[in-house]
């Protein structure tokens, strides 16, 4: 009975041990289900650790360059968005559409539009006027400081000499004026990178029929003529910008330094940049205007059906059509919106630049 009953013990003991080894495999079990469900459908993770570009920026922010451009766009933006009006009369004049009295014209576009229609194309106006006056007074700033800087070097005996024979020649580029150079390059750049955008937006300020809206502008010139279409009157702007711009810049550049010294003053006060500012875009806009009728002309023939096939032609078909008047029709309006727009984006600028970069100097 002894044997027995330790028999039992011992089978009771085993016993009870293969049921505690079945409770643990039901224990492990999902965990391995889980395994093997992970090692059937894998997981991948993708990470991206973008650079750090904070700190490039801020110190892209800082360089005068930089600022200057953003001074140029904040000024144009300002005033155009002021001046537009008096943009959509000039535009409408020169063209020879509508009335041919500044007055009279004001009337017909409010008649027929509403007042929305004296900002007619003013959307992409300022599409086009932030990046143009950005890249223009961005290369007029950087042009000059480059050319003056060259001009104190070869100053200092580092200019170019070429040794033909016995005969030195030393070249020579102090009779050059940096504030011109720099006033030339800055509407020639500006010109060649947002000329597609000045197309459109007389466009879309002559004809809101036919053009109207951005997209639709899009369409139909690129239809019309491709990418050239886009350009078109390239060569006439070009030629135009080169006497505009180089008078422009010079002007109020040298009309500044003479101001201020003969009154002793380091620079000038809010008014007197617009004053200056003003009498500059009058000067630039009445030497280049008979070229700016030209330009508007091959720019926007193709609305009448007849389109010059270069400057001179439309040169001369406003003179056998006006006479020499005709070269200055709408020179009034023009002028009425040249001066104050000249002005005022004088004065925006320097604005800026002092908050961009005379006071960021000091911090």
């Amino acid at each position: 009975m002894a044997f027995e009953s330790q028999s039992l013990k011992k089978e009771t003991k085993y016993s009870g041990g293969g049921v505690c080894g079945d409770v643990y495999s039901m224990a492990i079990l999902p965990k391995e289900v889980e395994l093997e469900k992970e090692a059937a459908h894998p997981k991948f993770e993708l990470r991206l650790q973008l650079p750090d570009l904070s700190q490039p920026l801020r110190d892209l922010s800082k360089k005068r360059e930089v600022g200057e451009f953003l001074s140029g766009a904040l000024a144009g933006a300002m005033t155009k968005a002021v001046l537009a009006p008096l943009e959509t009369i000039r535009t409408r004049m020169v063209v020879g559409v509508g009335s041919r009295h500044i007055c009279g014209s004001f009337l017909e576009v409010i008649e027929k539009q509403g007042w929305q229609g004296l900002w007619a194309g003013n959307a992409v106006n300022m599409l086009r006027i932030i990046p143009t006056q950005a890249v223009e007074f961005g290369t007029f700033e950087c042009i000059k400081r480059a050319m003056t800087s060259t001009q104190e070097k070869w100053k200092q005996g580092e200019s170019p000499k070429v040794q033909i024979g016995r005969v030195t020649l030393n070249f020579s580029i102090s009779w050059i004026s940096p504030v011109a150079v720099a006033g030339a390059a800055a509407g020639v750049v500006s010109t060649l990178l947002c000329h597609p955008l000045e197309v459109l937006k007389d466009r879309l300020t002559v004809s809101p029929e036919a053009y109207p809206s951005l997209s639709i502008a899009i369409s139909k010139i690129y239809k019309e003529g491709g990418i050239a279409a886009c350009y078109s009157g390239l060569s006439p702007t070009l030629i135009g910008m080169l006497p505009y711009s180089t008078c422009y810049y010079f002007m109020y550049e040298k009309v500044k330094k003479s101001y201020c010294r003969a009154k002793n003053k380091e620079s000038l006060n809010r008014p007197e940049m617009l004053l200056i500012g003003a009498l500059a875009g009058f000067t630039a806009s009445t030497i280049s205007f008979p070229l700016e009728v030209a330009r508007k002309r091959l720019m926007v023939g193709a609305l009448k059906g007849k389109c010059p096939p270069h400057m001179l032609a439309a040169l001369s078909e406003v003179i056998q059509e006006e006479g020499l008047r005709g070269l200055y029709r709408g020179w009034g309006a023009s002028c009425l919106k040249v001066m104050p727009s000249s002005g005022i984006t004088w004065m925006f600028y320097e604005a800026w630049k002092d908050i961009l970069l005379v006071q960021r100097h000091n911090l």
